[in-house]
């Protein structure tokens, strides 16, 4: 029986699915007794120059 996916094959699926770039932001922030504490996210964006406009909250 035939292979019915090469290895060229997953390599032009795994290309189209990497659209954009990894980021992961770290966000400090104060709770409401007053310590401190951090949110850490990996967010996707499609091109560096959106990284400063993600918002964490």
């Amino acid at each position: 029986m035939a292979k019915q996916l090469t290895f060229s094959d997953k390599l032009k699926k795994k290309k189209q699915s990497d659209q954009g770039i990894n980021v992961k932001v770290i966000k400090g922030m104060t709770s409401e007794k007053g310590s401190l504490f951090y949110l850490e996210r990996f967010v996707r964006v499609p091109e560096a120059s959106e990284i400063e406009k993600i918002d964490i909250s």
